[in-house]
């Protein structure tokens, strides 16, 4: 070994630098595992995994599940696919540009893990969501869910309902999922959700939507309003209807057009583009955003990984949006 290969290593293990990224110093463990994204164990953001709650600012948990998709499968791969995706954008460049600070300089956050249910049975998903969730919420830690199709959105905003009243929501989508079909499923939770007084529809907006109507009295900006739309209108658009009310927010990557996002159940042509979506993001920042989530990546339709790619850089944005409200609301 030369000497320049050993210094590297000898300079790049244990201490200060396992600290910031792990939350403690590891032993034996080398900062390359941690910076290097294909290799070292694979959470999100290369954060903690653990389910000890004690201090915890932000809970991010995996919900791998599309039992109730109606046309494409394959999301139940969406959550390993973007903590994967995860650890090139918001490890090895931290902080994430465009933001200035990185989330581990103020925030305590860990990966909970997978909320693992009996596959095939949608009251186990339901039942093993709302244990889960609902520790989170009951330790007061703001929660970002990787899914996992929409109807795993369902069990978060009942919890973050439960402790905050009737929601805001802010919700990217090609689709409404606010349609009565006689069950509870990845088309239909949002119509559950206002039937049962966790969502005010008329505080909430619904951003791309192109396919299915809804049937509550949401505010919507459609695919056709924001063709020639900023994100920073689109942003100022929301702001204005949710004002400072507890929100949250939900992300299903077939919002965006299927140019970008091509590895979902559902694709739907004429949404928005990746920049816009990101964009609105970085504007959503000073609301009081209690949970958030981002849906419906099928990682089997989209071998380049460029869905997940996105769908991690959004989830990235979406941290940023959870801690500064967390800031705002521990003054």
């Amino acid at each position: 070994m030369t000497d320049t290969k050993k210094s590297l290593q000898d300079t790049m293990v244990h201490g200060d630098m396992t600290k910031k990224f792990l939350g403690y110093e590891a032993e034996h463990t080398s900062v390359l595992e941690m910076l290097t994204p294909f290799q070292g164990i694979q959470s999100f953001l290369r954060l903690p995994y653990q389910r000890d709650l004690e201090g915890v600012d932000i809970s991010v948990y995996g919900i791998p599940s599309d039992i109730s998709t109606s046309n494409r499968p394959g999301a139940r791969f969406g959550p390993r696919a973007i903590r994967e995706q995860s650890l090139l954008l918001g490890v090895y460049s931290d902080p994430f540009p465009p933001h200035k600070h990185s989330l581990r300089d103020n925030m305590k956050m860990v990966d909970y893990g997978d909320l693992a249910f009996e596959f095939g049975y949608v009251e186990e998903l339901l039942r093993v969501s709302h244990e889960h969730i609902g520790r989170m919420v009951d330790a007061g830690t703001h929660t970002l869910g990787l899914g996992g199709d929409h109807l795993v959105t369902y069990p978060a905003i009942k919890e973050h309902a439960r402790k905050h009243g009737p929601l805001s929501l802010i919700h990217f989508d090609a689709h409404s999922d606010d349609t009565n079909m006689g069950a509870l499923h990845h088309g239909s939770m949002f119509w559950y959700a206002c039937e049962e007084n966790l969502i005010d529809p008329t505080r909430s907006i619904q951003i791309g939507v192109r396919h299915t109507l809804p049937e509550h009295d949401f505010n919507v900006l459609s695919g056709e309003d924001i063709i020639d739309m900023k994100g920073t209108e689109i942003a100022q658009r929301i702001r204005e209807v949710v004002g400072d009310n507890p929100c949250y927010i939900s992300l299903d990557v077939d919002g965006m057009d299927p140019a970008f996002t091509p590895g979902t159940g559902t694709p739907v042509p004429g949404g928005l583009t990746s920049m816009q979506q990101r964009q609105i993001l970085w504007h959503l920042k000073g609301l009081n955003v209690v949970g958030a989530d981002v849906v419906e990546v099928s990682p089997p339709y989209d071998p380049t990984g460029q869905t997940a790619n996105i769908a991690a850089g959004c989830a990235i944005d979406l941290m940023h949006v959870l801690a500064e409200s967390r800031k705002l609301n521990n003054k």
